[in-house]
């Protein structure tokens, strides 16, 4: 079980960055790093796979 912490570091790290792909998307940064937190790469696909969110008027 040595390789525990750098699996940890990783999972972060990935929820780090989905929430900035989740910010540049227009979502929000912290819904999607809790999420990401749980779920890791399942996140990762939703946010490159669904469309940026349209500014309302």
């Amino acid at each position: 079980m040595r390789n525990t912490g750098e699996y940890a570091v990783g999972w972060f790290t990935l929820s780090l960055i989905n929430a900035g792909l989740a910010q540049a998307k227009g979502r929000s940064g912290l819904g999607w790093w809790l999420a990401s937190l749980f779920f890791g790469p399942i996140c990762t696909f939703l946010i490159v796979v669904l469309e940026p969110v349209k500014p309302r008027l």
